[in-house]
């Protein structure tokens, strides 16, 4: 059967020869060590931290794997950083299984964020390169990256393992053959990154991934350079082979800024496959967190990323069980870790989601006098095949498996007694960034400040603002200029409190193309004074005013569901174009830490498989989830009775 031409993205079939080409692998040795952000840093992210009411919303990837990630390539995927960067900035690129992709509304930002420890490895491995090849097991998955399919995806899932366990080949861990390697292909990633970045058009980050696995454990982090070559230099990524532990991420961190003047920050995600490891109470090493810890996470990592393909990391039932909508993005993705080689227990899950380390954080603030976990929230693919789709409709797979066809939904990854399905892979989400424009700088210094949320892949435009005194009548002037100059937006703190309770504008314009909205909610956490910590969801603007209630339990009558899943299609005879409101905290006391984040939701569409079935006209089996409910979750705005360090 034909491909269909979609809203998003027109794709044909289209037959192609799979790229093949051979480079290198990445890792070598860090620079001596600082051990946190100099003065000179501090005050100059502080300059840039004012933002004002020339902002405006930027739509992009900030996680993105192509043939130089080994366990890509491995898996099948062919394409280059050059032909991600092309994707994303809007021309036509041939996917790895043959497929004809252009993006209807391409990305404004991207960063290309290849595993650095062994980037371009897996395509010498490809290529039969002799110095890898000499290895039996290394030779071994050349042989099976040649064969079928399975054979390949075989072969990455013993990579993954080996690496989650600390079981490579002793050959992928030699540094003598590999150093020239490592230098080759990060030489021509950042080559490549530095021609596609047009400032003003499209923005390319020089970034990787900082991929620490604790015995399949999760501890990956992003990691983004504010700079072009003339700060970057020949730098070279510090990598989970020169430590596993974050904290001397940050001291590399460190010591690249002090060295270049540049600036670069950690972006942890995936805290769900941690097992109880990403916001856990206790450091890296087992030992308490101090206020130097605290201090320096919360520099050195202002961001998490919330949502992506594997599964959602804002809350879970078992956290919320008032939440009726954080069951969203979880089977699957919370029944073990990365590689599936431990189960997870309930116990663990307080550890794993950002909500309840943001509510741990207060409490932490509390004790330490700085908070750890004071992060803004964005949403990331990370995608293997090196073509960044987020929409349902457009979802190209997270790996070469997954590309489009009718089996992929039912295809399934198994350990021990654990199964994960394909329909359980999410379509991936996007970062958006309020900045003053589109260049590395201004998009760098609002990931900085905080000034981010997070879509599941739609790109619904979210406002919102914090002060004292904003009220109804701010919606009929300028009240975006208003609420920088009389409050502050998303990522931000609000000042000390005299004795009324804060006023938040909250603001969702749906998607251009996309479905209507259902709701607004505000979810707020405080700790009380016996360090106790709680949340609430507020309904704070919804459709239908008119004849949607708020229960006295606080539930909000259902917007509906128009979605048919024979046809994979829905209506907008439902929802709100816009919504938007002043709302005042009801239950506010001024001697209380306390977060508050706006979550947005559309109404119900289909899912990725849903498409898939009508698409090729097969019966989804029961229990695929097919459709959802779009959403987007702004960073939080903080109260402390003082002013946080």
């Amino acid at each position: 059967m034909g491909w269909i031409t979609m809203k998003y993205i027109r794709l044909h079939i289209h037959t192609a020869s799979l790229l093949a080409c051979g480079i290198a692998l990445a890792s070598c040795s860090p620079p001596v060590p600082a051990e946190r952000p100099s003065a000179q840093t501090t005050a100059r992210l502080e300059e840039k931290a004012a933002p004002s009411s020339e902002t405006r919303v930027f739509f992009g990837e900030t996680h993105l794997h192509t043939a130089n990630s080994s366990d890509a390539v491995l898996m099948g995927t062919r394409l280059m950083p050059e032909d991600a960067l092309r994707f994303g900035s809007g021309e036509t690129v041939v996917s790895n299984t043959g497929i004809k992709a252009k993006l209807a509304r391409p990305l404004d930002f991207m960063v290309v964020a290849d595993h650095a420890e062994q980037i371009g490895t897996g395509r010498e491995i490809l290529t039969g390169n002799p110095l890898l090849t000499a290895d039996p097991t290394v030779k071994r998955w050349a042989e099976m990256m040649k064969g079928t399919p399975e054979q390949s995806r075989s072969a990455a899932r013993e990579l993954i393992s080996g690496f989650s366990q600390g079981k490579l080949p002793p050959i992928l861990y030699d540094r003598v053959i590999t150093a020239k390697l490592v230098e080759s292909v990060w030489a021509q990633h950042v080559a490549t990154v530095e021609r596609y970045n047009q400032p003003g058009k499209f923005t390319a980050f020089i970034g990787y991934e900082f991929t620490s696995l604790v015995k399949g454990n999760n501890l990956h982090r992003i990691v983004v350079f504010r700079d072009g070559v003339e700060k970057f230099g020949k730098t070279m990524p510090f990598t989970a082979l020169d430590s596993k532990d974050p904290e001397d991420l940050w001291k590399w961190f460190a010591n690249y800024e002090q060295t270049t003047g540049g600036q670069v920050l950690g972006i942890p995600h995936n805290g769900n496959l941690s097992n109880g490891m990403m916001f856990a109470l206790n450091d890296f090493k087992g030992g308490p967190l101090t206020a130097d810890y605290a201090r320096r996470r919360q520099y050195w990592e202002p961001l998490t990323e919330i949502v992506q393909a594997k599964g959602e990391s804002e809350s879970h039932p078992f956290l919320s069980p008032n939440d009726e909508f954080a069951n969203f993005g979880k089977a699957g993705w919370d029944v073990g870790n990365l590689d599936l080689s431990a189960t997870k227990t309930n116990d663990m899950f307080a550890s794993e989601y950002a909500r309840e380390a943001l509510k741990r954080g207060l409490m932490l603030e509390a004790k330490l006098g700085i908070n750890p976990f004071k992060f803004g929230m964005i949403g990331a693919g990370d995608i293997h095949t090196g073509l960044s789709t987020s929409e349902e409709n457009n979802h190209l797979g997270e790996t070469f498996i997954l590309e489009p066809s009718a089996e992929r939904a039912m295809r399934t990854e198994k350990r021990g007694s654990i199964t994960r399905f394909g329909w359980q892979s999410l379509a991936a989400g996007l970062a958006a960034v309020w900045a003053k424009e589109n260049t590395r700088e201004a998009i760098f210094d609002a990931m900085r400040r905080r000034e981010v949320y997070a879509t599941t892949g739609t790109r619904l435009q979210v406002r919102l603002f914090g002060g004292w005194d904003f009220s109804e009548r701010d919606l009929k002037g300028n009240w975006v200029k208003q609420g920088y100059a009389r409050g502050v937006p998303m990522g931000g703190d609000l000042r000390p409190a005299t004795s009324k309770a804060p006023s938040f504008i909250i603001s969702a314009l749906k998607d251009a193309t996309g479905a209507n909205l259902d709701r607004i909610q505000i979810i707020k956490g405080w700790v009380d004074a016996s360090g106790q910590t709680h949340e609430r969801i507020f309904n704070v603007a919804w459709s239908s005013p008119e004849t949607r209630k708020v229960s006295k339990d606080g539930r909000l009558t259902a917007v509906g569901d128009t979605v048919d899943l024979k046809t994979a299609t829905y209506s907008n005879s439902i929802g709100a174009v816009e919504l938007r409101t002043v709302w005042r905290d009801p239950e506010f006391k001024p001697g209380v830490r306390a977060f508050y984040y706006a979550r947005v939701l559309e109404i119900p569409t289909p899912r990725w498989p849903a498409y898939d079935a009508a698409r090729y006209q097969f019966a989804l089996p029961d229990g695929v989830k097919a459709e959802s409910q779009e959403r987007a979750y702004t960073s939080p705005i903080w109260y402390s009775p003082k002013v946080a360090p």
